[in-house]
């Protein structure tokens, strides 16, 4: 069967583009560049460069390549950023996903893995998030995520869509140093360029009610993130009547400053952190129940923090040097 990635040439989009063509499945990437880039898609992947609101251009792709299922990675994903600009969020992410479905229907393509997010949950004041879990999105990316999820379900009800919504938890580390997260807008590759600069990494907050008084997250690997969406994938091509919502996390919590801590020891920096105040909106703990992906495809995370911190400091150096020298 051939897949369909789109935003294959992303961060996560490229970890799941060879995590299938390693299980042996046949791959094709959609990607319009503004974030992704070509040189991640590998050797032989057919590349079609465009974007899902472009109707003309999936319809092609959908019968060129003879599609039968789709992971849907493609979106807009900064918070802060969709608080500034939440039409475009919502044109980007629900708009598009509209436009996509309506053509997987009109093609007959009747598999889709989407990529949702632990934002749709909020900030729940609970030991273990699971599935069940309320949801309350505390910004319009997270309200995106969650209506998307809305309208999958709906559109497999009127037309038969199998489907598995894969909500990521904080997403971390590199499967090899050339797949290195590119950006400086998650927590890890944030305190690397503080490092760099000699400046001393910044705690949000170190008044909560957790052990250490910073906040606690569940860090999962891009390269586990990658292998769920296979997983996903292949219960998806045997079980034509999946519908699925399922976390993607390893159901353990990290504390912000022992993640620091360990940055710095691995760095062999020795910056002292700089607390400063909370940000609006962060819960004290979020922490994934990896309970129910385990169940349903037999599932579980197999990096831990120290793989996370290890392989994404050796894709922070490569580029690093590559742009220095």
């Amino acid at each position: 069967m051939t897949w369909l990635v789109t935003g294959g040439a992303g961060f996560i989009g490229s970890h799941v583009v060879r995590a299938l063509l390693a299980d042996g499945a046949r791959v094709v990437v959609l990607d319009d560049l503004s974030t992704g880039d070509k040189s991640r898609v590998p050797d032989g992947v057919p590349l079609e460069i465009g974007s899902v609101r472009d109707r003309a251009l999936l319809y092609r792709v959908l019968a060129e390549h003879q599609i039968g299922g789709v992971v849907h990675i493609a979106a807009k994903k900064q918070v802060g950023e969709s608080v500034e600009k939440p039409l475009w969020y919502y044109e980007e992410n629900v708009g598009g996903l509209r436009i996509l479905l309506s053509a997987v229907v009109e093609a007959g393509v009747r598999r889709l893995v989407f990529s949702s997010s632990a934002a749709v949950y909020g900030s729940p004041d609970v030991p273990l998030i699971t599935e069940d879990t309320p949801c309350e999105p505390q910004s319009p990316y997270g309200e995106t995520k969650l209506v998307g999820e809305w309208l999958i379900r709906d559109v497999a009800a009127a037309h038969g869509l199998a489907y598995a919504n894969l909500r990521y938890f904080n997403v971390a580390g590199a499967a090899s140093p050339e797949l290195g997260d590119p950006t400086a807008l998650n927590i890890v590759p944030m305190v690397f360029e503080r490092i760099e600069a000699g400046l001393p990494p910044r705690i949000f907050g170190a008044d909560y009610d957790t052990p250490d008084g910073t906040t606690i997250r569940d860090y999962i690997h891009v390269g586990d993130i990658a292998s769920a969406h296979v997983a996903a994938a292949r219960r998806l091509e045997r079980d034509e009547h999946a519908a699925l919502t399922l976390n993607i996390g390893r159901g353990e919590g990290v504390s912000v400053r022992e993640l620091v801590d360990r940055i710095l020891e691995h760095t062999g920096s020795d910056l002292v952190p700089e607390i400063t105040p909370r940000r609006a909106g962060d819960a004290a703990r979020s922490i994934a129940s990896a309970d129910r992906i385990k169940a349903e495809l037999g599932w579980s995370a197999q990096y831990d923090i120290a793989d996370m911190v290890a392989s994404a400091w050796a894709g922070w150096r490569m580029r690093h040097d590559a742009f220095t020298h």
